[in-house]
């Protein structure tokens, strides 16, 4: 069936089909946002909805994507719950989604898309007044190679190039640091050093069990001049 085909393309374009088996990733991603997510919560990109099944005891929660199998997979996962509202959603075009969120999070979605300062922009329009934008994108240039390219990031970010789109788009930057950065140097030593054009199964699976668990050890005790993504919490005016 088309809908078949297209899906295996989606996921193995998207590396989702990695992603998914990084459960000690996507718990360490929940830590560091967990802290400024209100009680309604709009998630872009959200893919096939590994981070936003972690979103329990919301009032209300919305999940989105750009992707036709991917609005489909993330009515199917999580559907049935009454909090949840699935939708399609272009951060290309007019975002609307009814009524306005405490929140929005946008996790390695901004680095695919042409036009980030008017993306950003979308997601300062559907929060409330004084409402947080929570993003998390790819890290510094200079570890960008052949994997970036195949699933189509325009950009890895540094920190003060972050805030630069941040900030025209009108937002306030609350939080921006470099993360994971064991990460970083193990993505340096696998995919640039060492020429793979994307991690294997193998390399996700030790990644998640060994590299994780000691960046979340280290970065609870000091702060890393760089990693492998880069963090913001930014704010809407409040007026």
């Amino acid at each position: 069936m088309k809908l078949a085909e297209d899906s295996t393309r989606t996921v193995h374009s998207l590396g989702l089909e990695d992603l998914s088996m990084a459960v000690r990733y996507r718990r360490y991603l929940y830590e560091l946002l967990e802290p400024y997510l209100g009680d309604s919560v709009l998630e872009v990109g959200a893919g096939l909805g590994d981070f936003a099944a972690q979103l329990a005891g919301r009032r209300r929660l919305v999940v989105t994507d750009s992707d036709p199998f991917c609005v489909w997979s993330l009515r199917e996962r999580l559907g049935d719950r009454p909090e949840v509202e699935v939708r399609a959603l272009d951060l290309q075009g007019e975002a609307t989604i009814g009524a306005p969120v405490e929140s929005v999070v946008a996790i390695n979605v901004l680095e695919h898309l042409e036009d980030d300062e008017h993306a950003l922009a979308a997601m300062r329009s559907v929060v409330v007044p004084g409402g947080r934008v929570l993003l998390l994108v790819p890290g510094y240039p200079a570890l960008y190679g052949e994997f970036d390219l195949a699933v189509g990031h325009l950009r890895r970010y540094t920190p003060a190039a972050l805030r630069h789109a941040v900030e025209a788009a009108g937002l306030h930057v609350e939080v921006l640091r470099p993360v994971n950065l064991l990460g970083g140097l193990a993505w340096w030593a696998a995919v640039r050093v060492g020429g793979r054009s994307r991690p294997t199964p193998a390399l996700v699976k030790l990644y998640d069990r060994v590299v994780v668990p000691l960046a979340r050890v280290l970065e609870r005790r000091f702060e890393p001049p760089f990693g492998q993504s880069v963090l913001c919490v930014a704010s809407a005016p409040s007026g």
